[in-house]
């Protein structure tokens, strides 16, 4: 665990980033992250499993979209380094691959920018996702990124972090238009739709952290893909395998604790 927090680094606030390298087993975060991520857990005691469903189905959507060609990557709110992050798969399946991380938070981006072996095809970007013209314009997104080719957007269990103060559907929209035709939008996000109540109280737990929790309804969900098309098995509900591939290999992921696959929405959608 990190014992001396990094200069203009809030040890005391929990930051939503580190509450998620927690819940895998990371090393970087503070007491007061762990403290939050287990009161959290005393509500919703299969979170940390659920993390971790998301970690691999990141993994499973970028090899999925590797072998549909695509071979450029802007993942949006990445967080903090983990196993098999995004650049890893997608050159072990594309070696020709293309991955810009984008993070707001300045810890994200200094661990991001240490963990990169091959700067030539990924890079880190210290930004905000919630504005479009800054993410698209930067020099090093564009270094990369060709956006007159297909690009997979990935939004994996960001906008939930995102009030509706921030208009995440208008931003998401924007994203949206500057992708060429055939490019991709993956998307999970926390659904308010089931369990609303253990929902809610997590949500109180989150007003301590540095970002709120807002989970949302699934046609909201379904809202942010606007005109792209989803692929199968659509919008569905929850992580776990009865949900198909791309998103879930039975043979890798063990069944899930139905109250938690239920709580979540994931889906992938091609621009036409």
């Amino acid at each position: 665990m990190m014992e001396q927090a990094p200069q203009g680094v809030d040890p005391l606030t929990p930051n939503t980033a580190r509450m998620y390298d927690y819940y895998l087993g990371g090393k970087n975060n503070f007491q007061a992250d762990r403290e939050l991520a287990e009161l959290v857990l005393t509500v919703l005691p299969d979170a940390r499993e659920g993390v971790r469903q998301n970690r691999a189905l990141v993994g499973r959507v970028v090899r999925h979209l590797c072998d549909q060609g695509v071979t450029q990557f802007l993942d949006l709110g990445s967080g903090l380094p983990a196993r098999e992050n995004v650049h890893e798969v997608a050159l072990r399946h594309a070696p020709g691959a293309r991955v810009v991380y984008v993070d707001n938070d300045p810890v994200v981006a200094a661990h991001g920018r240490a963990l990169l072996a091959s700067p030539s095809r990924v890079a880190m970007v210290e930004a905000d996702a919630r504005r479009p013209e800054e993410v698209l314009g930067h020099p090093d997104v564009r270094s990369l990124i060709d956006f007159d080719r297909p690009v997979a957007l990935l939004m994996m269990f960001l906008l939930h972090l995102v009030p509706d103060s921030d208009d995440p559907r208008g931003f998401v929209a924007r994203y949206r238009e500057a992708l060429a035709p055939g490019s991709y939008l993956a998307i999970s996000h926390v659904g308010s739709d089931v369990e609303p109540e253990r929902i809610r109280r997590v949500a109180e737990f989150y007003k301590q952290a540095n970002a709120p929790f807002c989970a949302r309804p699934g046609e909201e969900v379904a809202a942010f893909f606007g005109d792209f098309e989803l692929i199968p098995p659509g919008l569905a509900t929850g992580l776990g395998p009865e949900i198909g591939w791309p998103f879930v290999d039975p043979e890798e992921v063990p069944f899930m604790n139905e109250q938690l696959a239920r709580m979540g929405y994931a889906g992938v959608a091609r621009k036409p």
